[in-house]
């Protein structure tokens, strides 16, 4: 979504903050001049807040950082009001390095609080019972705002390590499972795991906090994808390409006109199309494009994509799944000696993969 923001990018990792996290921001500003907060109170949050969130892109170039060790690039790292998001481009399988790239994220975190520790007189704080606690953090100075700090980044820590898949505590699990079992197993293990943590944190947040609702959807919902991905790929191990691909294409000449995409459209079942001349890729005709465009007296070369990716019929299938299901659009042509023979998407995989599990039976 343009409303996106593009902090820039660090070792190649684009840090983009999710629209929704500015939410947060004004949640804050409405919650602090609900409680009659002024001016300096509401700075104090939304520093504190941007601190903290410093914290979690620096947790989250922890795996990122780990994870390029081990040829494991990181598109971007995005920020959510529940959180950071480092989207690698595949999981570690070898549970050594996911047990690494796992733990390099928290131990990032544990790094600041240690450095904190040593820079804030923790003691001070500690000798005090809660009350007086609560009421020296009501003042907003240097040092309440970086014992606040040291307090989050310990809570990150904590919470971080909880057994609930997907998270950090999760992954570390899994790993740790795949070392006696197999992958899918210990994926089934921890993802079961996740679910019931959801569940737990869905009660708590209909009892006391409505935020940990959104974090169990989360938990919930990445538990499941997590669980089914590791499925499909052991069920594609071994399979080539050219087992799954589409053989009978329509193709279009760069010159032909957009009516006669759209005739095919209307009397067939296919909806994109590889556009080739002399045997040749030039490019791809998406549906949504194509029917944005069914009323203008246009060229197919005039609203084609040039900008697409192809596969070899040889390549494994683990290897091209996520091209097929991470991009938006997922009409990959298939080629062999450079010429096209067939294509993939998202739907004739998922076919595949229903044909795969029954035979698997």
């Amino acid at each position: 979504m343009k409303a996106n923001l593009n902090l820039g990018s660090i070792s190649g990792i684009k840090i983009i903050v999710h629209w929704t996290f500015f939410f947060l921001i004004a949640w804050i500003v409405f919650s602090e001049l609900n409680q009659g907060g002024v001016t300096k109170s509401i700075l104090f949050n939304i520093a504190l807040v941007l601190a903290v969130f410093a914290c979690v892109i620096l947790h989250e170039l922890g795996h990122a950082l780990t994870a390029k060790r081990f040829g494991i690039e990181t598109k971007k790292i995005t920020l959510l009001p529940i959180g950071g998001m480092a989207s690698l481009e595949r999981i570690p399988e070898s549970p050594k390095e996911e047990l690494l790239v796992t733990l390099a994220g928290p131990l990032v975190n544990v790094i600041i609080a240690i450095f904190l520790y040593f820079i804030v007189p923790i003691d001070e704080f500690m000798r005090l019972n809660f009350t007086e606690t609560f009421e020296t953090l009501m003042s907003f100075t240097l040092q309440n705002f970086l014992f606040s700090l040291f307090l989050v980044n310990v809570g990150l820590v904590l919470f971080n390590i909880i057994p609930a898949f997907p998270m950090d505590g999760g992954r570390i699990l899994r790993a740790l499972l795949a070392m006696k079992t197999s992958r899918v197993k210990a994926t089934q293990i921890a993802s079961s795991i996740g679910q019931f943590m959801a569940m737990l944190f869905l009660l708590l947040g209909l009892l006391y906090n409505p935020l940990l609702i959104i974090i169990a959807l989360f938990i919930f919902l990445g538990a499941y994808g997590e669980n089914q991905i590791v499925q499909h790929l052991a069920l594609l191990k071994g399979h080539s390409v050219e087992e799954a691909m589409i053989i009978n294409m329509t193709t279009f000449n760069p010159v032909d006109s957009i009516d006669l995409v759209v005739n095919k459209i209307i009397s067939g079942t296919e909806n994109n199309f590889v556009v080739v001349k002399n045997h040749e890729i030039k490019g791809i005709l998406y549906h949504k494009t194509i029917i944005e465009n069914s009323n203008k007296n246009v060229l197919v070369k005039d609203i084609m994509e040039t900008d697409f990716k192809t596969v070899n019929n040889t390549d494994d299938l683990n290897e091209i799944y996520n091209i097929v299901f991470s991009e938006k659009k997922s009409f990959v042509p298939v080629l062999k000696d450079k010429k096209l023979v067939g294509v993939i998407d998202a739907v004739n995989l998922n076919e595949y993969i229903l044909l795969q599990a029954k035979l698997s039976y």
